[in-house]
């Protein structure tokens, strides 16, 4: 199809994509994956640029429509746009070539290993542990993948009686499920409303604990009793590995 056949409005895939194309952007936005706003200055700390040089950067991801900003006083702080952005970033990064790091040290080996098991992914979780979540609502028959990610009758119910959802749908429609590709899994885990529900209900009952300003998600001993006993989750889910 030449330019002359392509509809007026046509999506401008490569304008996103070039946002994206400098790794200082993108680690940008890999660190607003945490769902907190942060300021210029820590943003240009994280990725070790000038100030000047993130702000430059952040404008023009703002201008892309990737981020959004605020002022507060003398200070200016940004994050992602939306959960639909978080989404679109952590798949990108799931397909993205895998750069090799060296492990300077035992605290940045663990600091890895808990990353790829449990973390937040904007406002739900991400992991191998949210990759297990999945697999065990699926084996419990609270979840169907045919024709998609679909709750059952049962995984309805459940949710109302474990107070994550507080009402049901109406007959014959289903809560819209989303999923993302979890970049170190490279398989779904829950997203949007329903992966939100259950990440607010994890932190609200303490089976789940924010590590401050890291992505980093801790599962709390009864957290790991919760999981286990309510969607049958073996021991090797429930503890980083690697």
């Amino acid at each position: 199809m030449s330019s002359r056949d392509m509809p007026d409005g046509h999506p401008d895939v490569a304008a996103l994509a070039g946002l994206l194309a400098d790794r200082s952007r993108a680690a940008f936005c890999l660190a607003l994956l945490d769902g907190h706003a942060w300021t210029v200055t820590e943003l240009a700390r994280y990725a070790g640029v000038a100030v000047s040089t993130a702000t430059e950067h952040l404008n023009l991801l703002v201008a892309g429509g990737l981020l959004t900003e605020e002022r507060r006083g003398r200070h200016r702080y940004l994050r992602l746009a939306g959960a639909d952005t978080a989404e679109l970033i952590e798949n990108l990064a799931a397909r993205a070539p895998r750069r090799p790091t060296p492990v300077r040290s035992l605290t940045d080996a663990n600091r890895r290993r808990a990353l790829a098991h449990a973390r937040v992914c904007y406002d739900h979780l991400a992991g191998s542990l949210a990759v297990a979540i999945a697999d065990g609502m699926t084996a419990s028959g609270l979840l169907t993948w045919e024709h998609g990610p679909r709750l059952t009758e049962r995984g309805i119910a459940w949710l109302v009686e474990a107070d994550i959802a507080t009402d049901t749908p109406p007959p014959g429609r289903q809560p819209h499920i989303r999923t993302c590709l979890d970049w170190t899994e490279q398989r779904l885990h829950l997203a949007g409303a329903l992966g939100a529900a259950l990440y607010g209900h994890m932190v609200a009952a303490g089976w789940l604990a924010e590590a401050g300003p890291s992505r980093i998600i801790t599962l709390t001993p009864a957290g790991r009793t919760g999981l286990r006993d309510h969607l049958g989750l073996p021991d090797a889910a429930l503890v980083p590995v690697g």
